[in-house]
């Protein structure tokens, strides 16, 4: 009877996929659930679709608890899964649109660029927190986080409480190989494939059926006006530098400074017209903007919009699955670099293969990416890593220092400029960031030279303005 307590259990799909996943295993089909969230109105549908799943699956052995606090259910925990969002809407909308009055067009903003770095500095205290509460109340659970910005947050939890289990995880590479195999018009169950890199950035180094390396094939596909059309960032990585990312054009795009440069690159790379995927202006928002929830979710619990209760690709309940039974399994998950990857820097954060038993997750050592890859992947991984020394030290420059390292950043503004926009977003994230305790980046004159005839000229950064630090 393992005890599996979710935080973050009243997302809309998440907690009851997990749990619909975790039911299929008969060794798992007696599973306490202990579902935990902020918001009591989405706890109380999540505990209701979770009844109604064992009631259409006959799980009459399953049980739910739900609670608001998660020191009530964390204690003896085997496994905690962790699916939260600091912030909500408002968050979201302010860290996507105040970028954009300075150029900086996001579409997820979930993983880097400003998005994603905000999102690291009001979400990463609040894993620490529920980290302490498992090293207190559950020292022996497993730590399943799906919690973006991914690479980031598996960094802050991992370097606090290295003695903690834990593996960050993401649907990606599943999604990604899936994806594959139905334009290559194979099997998935023939695919065998080597994948590795950085979440949201992971390079498909093989893919193989019957033998056969695929990627000859991969690469012409790529240039398919058909294909190109709908995933177009993506496949210009393909066609490129020859090997196949994971993730969707959307998130791709807002990595580098190559396709969000104006309106007519994004309408050419980003386009949404073909695919919503494709990576369209501020796309988060209309994915969290969801005011038909709480009817949704009511279908949900009266099965009106049943479930399905085959197993999904998702890793977690995999992972449960093999370290309760035994039976070894496959995953790709998060953790430190300990030489898996030699050219990725120590201690990074990588996803790559991770064998998974009753002894937990084994990462499995892959060696080199190919130079360019490996390049790619570190441009992202300096960003990652001075937005986790931020929380860690409270430095606001730590955070001006993250965004003016951002490839889309960049390409879109001065570092004048990016300093006034990181100082209006952690003036404005400031209720959300207690542990920056209202500090932002120093205010700079700004300087301007030829125009004026070689004179120097002092202005006012417009972000001090009437705006007392």
């Amino acid at each position: 009877m393992q005890k599996i307590v979710i935080i973050g259990a009243g997302s809309l799909v998440f907690s009851s996929r997990l749990t619909a996943d975790i039911l299929t295993y008969p060794e798992l089909s007696n599973s306490r659930f202990f579902l935990v969230d902020t918001d009591p109105d989405r706890l109380s549908y999540a505990e209701k679709i979770c009844k109604r799943i064992f009631k259409e699956g006959s799980y009459t052995k399953a049980s739910v608890v739900s609670s608001l606090h998660r020191r009530e259910v964390l204690r003896d925990a085997d496994f905690v899964v962790i699916s939260i969002l600091v912030g909500g809407m408002e968050a979201i909308t302010s860290e996507i649109d105040i970028p954009f009055k300075y150029g900086i067009d996001q579409c997820i903003g979930d993983t880097l660029t400003p998005g994603g770095i905000m999102r690291c500095l009001r979400t990463l205290p609040v894993l620490l927190e529920i980290a302490e509460d498992i090293k207190e109340l559950c020292p022996k659970a497993h730590i399943l986080n799906y919690t973006n910005p991914m690479g980031m947050l598996t960094q802050g939890l991992m370097e606090a409480y290295p003695e903690l289990s834990q593996v960050g995880l993401c649907h990606s590479v599943q999604g990604t190989s899936e994806e594959w195999a139905k334009r290559l018009n194979i099997p998935y169950g023939e695919v065998n494939f080597l994948c590795a890199g950085i979440n949201h950035e992971t390079w498909f180094l093989k893919f193989e059926h019957n033998g056969k390396d695929m990627l000859p094939a991969m690469r012409n596909l790529a240039v398919q006006p058909e294909i190109w059309l709908g995933d177009s960032a993506r496949m210009e990585y393909v066609k490129h530098f020859g090997y196949p990312v994971t993730e969707s054009s959307g998130h791709v795009s807002e990595y580098s400074g190559w396709f969000r440069k104006d309106n007519d690159r994004v309408a050419k790379y980003c386009s949404s017209e073909h695919s919503e995927w494709n990576g369209g202006h501020g796309f988060i928002k209309e994915l969290y903007a969801r005011p038909d929830w709480k009817d949704q979710m009511q279908r949900k619990a009266d099965w009106d919009d049943p479930i399905d209760l085959s197993r999904s690709q998702e890793y977690g309940s995999q992972i449960i699955y093999a370290i309760v039974t035994g039976k070894p399994t496959l995953i790709y998950g998060n953790v430190q670099n300990h030489g898996f990857i030699e050219n990725i820097p120590e201690g990074s954060i990588v996803e790559v293969p991770c064998f998974v038993d009753k002894n937990g997750l084994q990462p499995v050592r892959v060696g080199r990416l190919p130079e360019h890859l490996a390049a790619i992947n570190r441009m992202q991984l300096s960003v990652q890593d001075l937005a986790v020394k931020a929380v860690q030290t409270g430095d606001a420059e730590y955070v001006f220092q993250a965004m003016a390292l951002d490839p889309l950043t960049a390409m879109s503004c001065t570092l004048d400029e990016i300093r006034t926009m990181t100082r209006e977003l952690m003036q404005a994230h400031a209720k959300w960031t207690p542990g920056m305790q209202g500090a932002l980046p120093e205010a700079k004159e700004l300087l301007f030279g030829n125009e004026f005839g070689g004179k120097v000229e002092k202005h006012v950064d417009p972000s001090t303005a009437n705006k007392p630090d």
